[in-house]
């Protein structure tokens, strides 16, 4: 079974179901956010198992989180029901959670690019977005071995990310198939409500992988484009080949071409 390492606890709002919550059901509820923040579509056992943590507070947390907005609660992806019986829900960071956790300068950001745009043209919000994910990308390889393993660099990448705020993790799919790679998934953007308006942001930063990584990367979903998840993949092997499906099937971006599909695995 693959452990996924929690890279960063990001704190959520609001107080727990049944009155105020004390410091250990505080930091408690923050590990559970992160969890599935990081992991989502993530279920409560395996949250419990990853924490530490009995299923019963896993699940008390998540239907408190879920009652006020924070979380959303879905059921799974036919690709990944298991067993008999009703499948176990998944939970994920909803709309108003991703809200929560934003710094609250979007809309000044919105607003200046949106000036840049009007006075310089569209390609001046091009430029300024090289050069903010070029930044960050030499901030990011200080953490990457450029000659490890492309599974190895991009579990660096993760880390990297979750400490700048993102809520990065990184798990293979493919395995055993030409698609084989790993897929980097950020349960968090800093900078969401501006991707929405400006994608020039989301192109920027996948680039910027790419540097970063020394290899081809494909993003796959974003968080701009109303999927739950930023989900980048990155083949183990360097070439064209087929590209698997982000673990989200809900994906509202230009998928590879027919015939080049593998499915997803973890």
């Amino acid at each position: 079974m693959d452990v996924v390492e929690l890279v960063r606890v990001t704190s959520p709002r609001g107080d727990l179901a049944g009155g105020e919550p004390n410091a250990a059901e505080l930091r408690t509820r923050t590990r559970v956010h992160a969890a599935a923040a990081e992991l989502g579509p993530v279920s409560a056992a395996r949250i419990a198992e990853l924490l530490g943590l009995t299923g019963a507070a896993v699940r008390r947390h998540l239907d408190a989180m879920v009652a006020e907005g924070v979380l959303e609660a879905r059921e799974p992806a036919p690709g990944r029901r298991r067993g008999r019986g009703r499948p176990a829900r998944e939970f994920v960071v909803s709309s108003a959670g991703h809200d929560a956790m934003t710094s609250g300068y979007d809309e000044l950001a919105v607003a200046a690019l949106t000036h840049l745009a009007a006075v310089q043209g569209p390609d001046a919000v091009t430029g300024f977005a090289e050069q903010r994910f070029a930044a960050l990308g030499e901030r990011l390889a200080a953490s990457v071995d450029p000659v490890a393993p492309v599974p190895e660099r991009v579990r660096a990448l993760a880390a990297a990310l979750a400490a700048q705020g993102h809520s990065a993790s990184a798990r293979p799919v493919g395995r055993g198939t030409p698609a084989e790679g790993t897929q980097l998934c950020q349960g968090h953007c800093p900078v969401r409500r501006v991707a929405e308006a400006f994608p020039e942001l989301c192109e920027a930063e996948r680039r910027a992988f790419e540097r970063v990584l020394g290899t081809r990367v494909q993003r796959l979903a974003t968080l701009a484009h109303g999927d739950h998840v930023c989900t980048t993949y990155v083949p183990h092997e360097p070439g064209d080949g087929p590209v698997p499906r982000p673990h989200e099937p809900q994906n509202r971006l230009a998928a590879p071409a027919a015939g080049n599909r593998t499915p997803t695995e973890g």
